[in-house]
C-alpha cells in the first residue's frame, strides 16, 4: 500500500515529467524561432533518405525538434546525478530538467504571445 508521502511525490515527479514533454513539444511547434535553422540544417539528411515531400518534412523537422530540445534540456540534470552519484531521478534532477527546458522554451513562447516577429 503506497501511503501519502509517496503518493505526493509520485504526484509531483509525474507532474514535472508532464511539463518537460510540453515544453519539448512546443519547441517543435511551427511558430518556434528554432524550427527554421534546424529545418535549413535538416534538409541535406532528408534529402539522402527521398523525403521530398514538404508536409512530411515539416512533421519530421518539428519531431526531430522536439527530442533534440529534450535530450538538450536533460543534460544538466544528467550532470547533476552524475556529480551526486544518483542511480535513479529524484525530484532535484527533474526540476532541474523541468528548469532547463523552461529556458529553452522561453523564445518559443515570446515568439507564441506575439512579442517577436
Amino acid at each position: 500500500m503506497v501511503n501519502e508521502q509517496e503518493r505526493a511525490q509520485l504526484l509531483e515527479r509525474d507532474g514535472l515529467l508532464i511539463g518537460i514533454a510540453a515544453l519539448s513539444l512546443l519547441n517543435g511547434m511551427h511558430f518556434s524561432p528554432y524550427l527554421d535553422p534546424f529545418s535549413i540544417l535538416l534538409r541535406p539528411i532528408a534529402a539522402g533518405f527521398f523525403i521530398t515531400s514538404p508536409l512530411v518534412f515539416f512533421y519530421i523537422a518539428s519531431l526531430l525538434l522536439s527530442a533534440t530540445s529534450l535530450i538538450i534540456s536533460g543534460v544538466p540534470a544528467a550532470l547533476y546525478e552524475r556529480y551526486t552519484g544518483q542511480t535513479a531521478s529524484d525530484g532535484t534532477s527533474l526540476k532541474i530538467w523541468f528548469a532547463t527546458s523552461a529556458v529553452l522554451a522561453i523564445p518559443t513562447a515570446l515568439f507564441m504571445i506575439g512579442v517577436y516577429r
